[in-house]
């Protein structure tokens, strides 16, 4: 009876929760047959999670997610607490190798009266650093410029630079790769305003080298060596360079070492090979200069006797030169000496003074040998020629009263006298054939004679005599010497010029 009522006793839990769950199903069948009956699409329920099947975040969840960033962040913590920054790599035991490559973004522009230019370059420096290397599966760490101040990063400054843009939008441009056999990499980009000092003695035809000079500000030759890697520049229509009047050449380098209290430091240069475009000066100061100075010789087609004429375009033509040659020294430095632009222009104004200066000669020629002729004056004869004309008076009139006797002692003589360099001017010139009919000017032309030996420019050179072994010019017909002389000689002088520039 007892075994019974404990058989009875365990079997109520098993048949109570069996019962419960059928109640639970009839009741949802229930409602599934009531929503049955219903016409249209069959409503969804969510479904409800337990608690136990929410979304938890574990420990190896977390280790997923992060990857090898705990051992990356390992690693560079080990290598930067290992190395020291302050000290360079291999002290005391060996000089550190620095090679250095550069790519220049953009040339230019360049600045004549600053003597400098400007440069954007993006600039490599690598090392290595045994203090650098680590082990794993990572080749390398690239880290940006806010790490600089945890590694050994060189001293390099450039010596010729007057000043120097780091850019620094949106992060400072420099960058370091490590690698793990502690090779190092930085980069940085900046643009720098460097000096170049300028030769201008063959402008506009000049050649310059810009040099980009380069070197450790605190460690000697002993401590830093720099090398150059492969280096070559390609110029191509895609760089955005600044050269404006200039033509890139080609680039070179040189290395050297300069001795300062210091010590002995490595210096690499870089040299930019530029050549100056002709088009601007020849449009701007060659082509103006020229036709000015042709203008000038317009006045040897006016007449003479328009001196207005010819005196205002002589004078324009000479202060036009003066602007121009002005001009062009505008934007030049503060030379002492004459560049090939400027013997041109002081030809041209040379030519321009000539032509003024030929039509101030021929004025005067002309002046000197149509000038009118001298006043008559009345003289008394000689005291002797005064008494033979009394006599003469008395026989030829008959005699009368008291006052024709005064009227005859009174009587004078009208004699017309002309200066003796009129005289000489429609006789002739000093010849020697002539100077001997005239004693008295053979003093007076003893001067004139010493130029006549050679050449004679007066009107009237006649006579076999004079004319033999002589140049003779006829005043009248200078502007016809001076429309063949000056085109000539113009053209000959550009030839030379131009010959001599090329060849320098």
């Amino acid at each position: 009876m007892l075994t019974k009522v404990l058989l009875i006793l365990l079997g109520l839990p098993i048949i109570l929760p069996s019962r419960i769950e059928g109640t639970h199903v009839e009741s949802e069948m229930g409602a599934c047959a009531h929503h049955d009956d219903v016409y249209g699409p069959k409503p969804q329920y969510p479904k409800k999670k337990l608690p136990s099947e929410e979304i938890k975040p574990t420990a190896i969840d977390t280790r997923r997610d992060l990857g090898k960033l705990p051992a990356a962040t390992q690693i560079l913590d080990s290598i930067l607490n290992n190395s020291d920054y302050k000290l360079r790599p291999g002290i005391g035991e060996k000089p550190t190798v620095v090679t250095v490559e550069l790519s220049v973004n953009t040339l230019g522009p360049i600045s004549i009266p600053d003597m400098a230019y400007s440069i954007d370059i993006t600039f490599y420096q690598t090392w290595y650093d045994e203090r650098l290397r680590f082990n794993g599966s990572f080749e390398s760490f690239v880290l940006n410029g806010n790490m600089m101040s945890q590694l050994w990063i060189p001293d390099t400054f450039f010596r010729n630079s007057k000043k120097i843009r780091v850019y620094s939008i949106t992060m400072h441009s420099q960058v370091v790769r490590i690698h793990k056999d502690g090779k190092v990499l930085y980069t940085d980009r900046m643009t720098i305003d460097a000096g170049c000092s300028f030769h201008m003695l063959k402008f506009p035809m000049d050649s310059h080298s810009c040099p980009l000079s380069f070197s450790s500000f605190s460690y000697p030759e002993n401590e830093i060596m720099y090398k150059w890697k492969d280096f070559k520049l390609e110029i191509n229509e895609n760089n955005s360079w600044k050269l404006l009047q200039f033509d890139f050449i080609g680039v070179s380098n040189e290395t050297e070492i300069i001795s300062t209290m210091d010590g002995d430091f490595m210096v690499i240069t870089l040299f930019f090979n530029v050549s100056r475009r002709f088009g601007f000066n020849a449009v701007q100061n060659y082509v103006p200069s020229s036709m000015t100075t042709v203008m000038s010789w317009i006045s040897f087609w006016i007449k003479k006797e328009s001196a207005p004429a010819r005196t205002s375009l002589g004078i324009t033509s000479v202060l036009t030169i003066t602007t121009l040659g002005s001009c062009s020294q505008k934007n030049f430095p503060r030379e002492s000496y004459v560049t090939a632009l400027d013997v041109y222009i002081a030809i041209c104004f040379l030519f321009c003074i000539f032509a003024l200066v030929e039509f101030a000669v021929l004025n005067f020629l002309i002046h000197n040998h149509t000038r009118p002729r001298a006043s008559p004056r009345l003289r008394y004869p000689p005291t002797r020629a005064r008494a033979c004309a009394r006599a003469r008076a008395r026989d030829l009139t008959p005699p009368g009263t008291h006052a024709n006797q005064q009227q005859q002692e009174n009587v004078f003589v009208y004699d017309f006298e002309e200066s003796e360099e009129e005289n000489d001017e429609e006789d002739g010139p000093s010849c020697p054939a002539q100077q001997s009919l005239n004693p008295r000017l053979t003093q007076r032309r003893r001067s004139c004679c010493r130029i006549c030996k050679y050449l004679c420019v007066v009107r009237s050179c006649d006579g076999s005599f004079w004319q033999q072994g002589r140049l003779f010019i006829h005043i009248y017909r200078l502007d016809n010497y001076s429309r063949v002389i000056f085109p000539v000689t113009f053209i000959f002088f550009n030839v030379l010029y131009w010959v001599i520039c090329f060849n320098l």
